[in-house]
């Protein structure tokens, strides 16, 4: 893209980064046309998923016909709550095999734990639904891998896909990369991204679960599921960061190549979190200097640590200046405006697919895990090519609540109480 043609597009798209209007190229999908309802079904009954639901609703002529989820008693929360019958209500590992053999359904919410994510995303675009996935969107490289290998697969079948990276659909945002772009801080030379706060939910474990139960419950504190917190909530963060430099570099790709970091280097561990009974084996912090293939930089936080100093938020520092990159306001809520654009790209036709832009600012946080657990510099062609499995991909219909988790307790507690093994930088190996 030329730098003109870069700016007319920020100036007139909606979608800044990545997936619709950016080429010619118009394929229509199946249902795209015309007014009719769009009937979507759900992978995921959890809050987020719910959340989602809601926001995909508050657009008129939506209907959602089905619901699953691992767990009975969410599947069925969501189904009493949305109206939907029985007969279409699903749980089990396997339950999303269920509502995308519903011909009728063309919209398909995913909102599982992340880990799940690729696996899902694969299905329904092989089951030729268009996709609203949250982020991130994979834990490991092999889950990027299929990503952006089904990405291209819902090119060539001109599927629309949304991700839950819903800065993209804010105006701050859109106007505040505008804004970078045109020169309010002359050339970009790197940026800060900070996701730093005192913690989220913890499930403690309840008498009667599985280990494989616990740890599905208690999601966000393994890998296989999450992928620490540096993907799971400083994926936004991470993802502006990559946003503003394939804004500000005339050789970037604004569609399929994204922005991303060629190497990191980082450092992180558990200073609060001693007890891993309630938080698995996630670190509580990172510090990533991420480096792209133009030399620049971005410098990453992010923190669970009570009491200590919290911020969510980016800067881009340039030439001539510098400052936040969101800006000037308005607009609808971009957590409703994220389902808006994608269900006008499915009535439209026009190319919609933001499964790159969630495929590589997933990736990069996976990246800076890589670094931070190892205390290693990791490139990213390294990290794609031998990034071992977390998810269990082959199998994964199979799995009950009483299947082998995949994460295995200690056969005693360490020292510090920890009930599971954590990474030790300059011990652990990335592969």
């Amino acid at each position: 893209m030329s730098q003109t043609n870069r700016r007319d597009f920020l100036k007139t798209s909606g979608l800044v980064a990545g997936a619709a209007a950016v080429s010619s190229f118009v394929a229509r999908s199946a249902h795209a046309e015309g007014s009719e309802k769009i009937k979507a079904v759900m992978i995921g009954c959890g809050g987020r998923a719910n959340g989602a639901a809601g926001n995909f609703l508050a657009n008129p002529d939506t209907e959602i016909i089905a619901c699953c989820d691992a767990f009975e008693d969410r599947a069925k929360g969501t189904a009493q709550r949305l109206n939907i019958p029985e007969d279409r209500c699903f749980w089990g590992f396997d339950a999303y095999r269920k509502v995308l053999a519903i011909a009728e359904a063309q919209y398909v919410i995913i909102a599982t734990p992340p880990g799940f994510r690729p696996i899902h995303f694969k299905a329904a675009i092989e089951a030729g639904k268009n996709v609203f996935m949250e982020k991130p969107c994979c834990v490991d490289a092999p889950g990027f891998n299929m990503l952006i290998e089904t990405a291209k697969l819902a090119d060539q079948k001109g599927l629309k896909v949304g991700v839950g990276l819903q800065r993209h659909h804010q105006v701050s945002y859109q106007n505040g990369i505008k804004e970078i772009q045109d020169g309010k801080y002359g050339n970009i030379i790197y940026t800060r991204v900070y996701w730093n706060g005192g913690g989220v939910w913890v499930r403690p474990r309840q008498e009667g679960w599985t280990e494989m139960e616990y740890q599905m419950r208690n999601w966000y504190y393994f890998n296989w599921l999450c992928g620490d917190n540096i993907c799971e909530q400083h994926v936004h963060n991470i993802d502006i960061g990559n946003w503003v430099m394939t804004a500000t570099d005339p050789n970037a790709n604004m569609y399929e190549g994204y922005a991303h970091p060629v190497e990191v280097n980082a450092m992180g561990g558990r200073e609060v979190r001693k007890n891993s009974e309630n938080y698995g084996e996630i670190f509580d912090h990172h510090f990533c200097e991420f480096t792209y293939a133009d030399g620049r930089k971005m410098f990453s936080q992010c923190r669970h640590q009570p009491n200590t100093w919290s911020s969510v938020s980016e800067a881009a520092h340039g030439t001539t200046g510098a400052g936040g990159v969101s800006s000037r306001g308005g607009g609808t809520d971009p957590y409703q405006q994220e389902h808006t654009d994608l269900i006008a790209a499915i009535k439209s036709g026009e190319r919609f697919n933001e499964a790159y832009i969630g495929a590589y600012s997933s990736f990069t946080a996976v990246m800076g895990r890589y670094a931070s657990y190892s205390g290693q510099v990791i490139r990213w062609d390294d990290a794609v090519k031998n990034g071992p499995a977390l998810m269990i991909y082959d199998g994964h219909d199979q799995l009950t609540m009483n299947s082998e988790a995949p994460v295995k307790p200690l056969a005693e507690p360490t020292p510090a109480g920890e009930l599971y093994a954590i990474a030790q930088p300059g011990v652990w190996k990335p592969w």
